[in-house]
């Protein structure tokens, strides 16, 4: 087995830590070669609050999953959410100097990189510039420009930011855990590119992934991302509601959550009741499974809400910009019972739950396709999608190292970290119109090593 061939998603979420090591097989699929999973114990709302929790949890899940694999992990791709996550978006345009050539993809990438040097707020960073459509000259709605020719190339983006302290502290947390950072992705993108058909992101769909700390929102519509938010609220403050409700201990709230849970309170009669044991001889409590989801329900609406809110500022209720395939649920909190059709009442939207085993290999465990896992797939496919561009800039650009210009040496240079420094001082030439397509490609990775050298000075 090839060890290069091999990528792995590391999701850093608010109840559990999931690494997941798979490769692509030869029909497109991915076949998922080890899993491992620990509690998260440094994760609140998906911010870290505890770094050395955080980097106990990482090793824990990587040494599961090297364990179930027999592989060894050495670089991940990372999900990153949280509720300092916020998205703008912004119109830019370039003049071009050469009217009479084409456009190609180091204009795009011109255009991209002055987006990265808008201004942000103290303490924030642009995470993802995600372009919509393009407009060369007065022709505007244009896709692909590249190919085409024009003398002034604009186009609107959508910008993911976050707080620059937080993307700081994951990065921390991976690297202490002694792994390398290969990408830093939103993890609402991850999970949409898990469960998303792309017929579904053409026709316009809210991706709703509601996990432990957060519930995550992802609106596609003609196959391009339109907006992305990140809402402080999810599976856990339903636990939190259950065990002051009830006055219960945590895991008692939890069981009852999982086991009896309801989103429609309609669904169950006066009479049914469960008995949960008291803490140290004291009675039993009886609780009935309307109250139970009376509680529940309340929670839920309260977050569907908000994410209809961010559907509706979005558009959704203009001619243009109309979700014709409706709402898709996931994450943990997708599998309380009856949620379909409390959403579809709220909302008045088709929804259906999302699982990942769509792009999964045949005779995958059944485990891996609950909704759970949607992020972690996600990611893993995302580190699979980088693979081979990875290998070929270095494989290519190792011979003429002299002149490879500031964004590819980073990437030798995440290879062999003790020449950094030295390497970064000397002159570098700007990027040749031919090189840009590897400085396309290779922005996470500028990202990731300006964010490593960050975390080596810190030490």
């Amino acid at each position: 087995m090839e060890q290069n061939r091999i990528a792995i998603g590391l999701d850093i979420g608010t109840t559990k830590i999931v690494a997941m090591i798979g490769r692509e097989n030869e029909y497109g699929k991915i076949e998922v070669l080890g899993i491992g999973k620990a509690k998260s114990l440094g994760v609140k709302r998906g911010v870290v609050n505890n770094i050395t929790q955080t980097i106990q949890s990482i090793q824990q899940a990587v040494e599961e999953a090297e364990n179930v694999s027999g592989l060894k992990i050495d670089t991940v791709t990372v999900g990153i959410a949280g509720h300092h996550i916020r998205s703008i978006h912004h119109s830019d345009y370039i003049t071009r100097q050469a009217a009479e050539e084409v456009i190609d993809e180091a204009d795009i990438d011109d255009l991209i990189n002055q987006v990265h040097k808008l201004v942000m707020l103290p303490g924030e960073e642009i995470i993802h510039v995600l372009p919509q459509e393009y407009k060369v000259d007065s022709q505007a709605d244009i896709t692909e420009p590249i190919g085409m020719y024009g003398g002034r190339l604009e186009a609107n983006f959508h910008v993911v930011v976050g707080q620059v302290s937080q993307i700081k502290n994951i990065g921390r947390c991976v690297t202490n855990a002694g792994l390398g950072l290969s990408a830093i992705t939103l993890e609402p993108l991850a999970s949409a590119e898990a469960v998303l058909s792309n017929e579904e992101k053409e026709a316009g769909v809210a991706l709703i992934d509601i996990g432990g700390g957060t519930t995550d929102l992802a609106i596609f519509k003609d196959g391009i991302i339109r907006h992305t938010a990140v809402i402080p609220f999810g599976g856990n403050v339903i636990t939190e509601d259950i065990k002051e409700g009830f006055s219960i201990i945590e895991k008692q709230a939890e069981l009852l959550k999982v086991k009896f849970g309801s989103a429609w309170p309609g669904e169950n009669k006066d009479n049914e009741i469960v008995s949960i044991p008291g803490l140290r001889g004291r009675e039993p409590k009886e609780i009935t499974l309307k109250s139970l989801s009376q509680v529940i329900h309340a929670r839920i609406t309260e977050i569907v809400e908000q994410a209809y809110l961010e559907i509706k500022n979005y558009g959704h209720d203009t001619q243009s910009g109309k979700l014709i395939a409706g709402i898709v649920l996931t994450g943990g909190g997708a599998q309380v019972k009856h949620l379909k059709q409390l959403v579809e009442y709220i909302t008045g939207m088709d929804t259906r739950i999302g699982f990942p085993n769509e792009h999964l290999a045949g005779g995958s465990d059944e485990a891996l396709s609950s909704p759970v896992f949607a992020t972690a797939v996600g990611l893993l496919m995302e580190g699979l999608e980088k693979l081979p561009e990875a290998v070929e800039e270095v494989v290519e650009e190792i011979p003429v190292a002299p002149e490879v210009p500031v964004f590819e040496k980073v990437i030798i240079e995440e290879e062999n970290e003790s020449v950094a420094t030295e390497k970064l001082e000397e002159p570098i030439e700007p990027p040749k119109k031919e090189e840009t397509k590897t400085v396309k490609k290779s922005f996470f990775e500028r990202f990731t090593s300006g964010l490593k050298d960050f975390l080596n000075e810190a030490e």
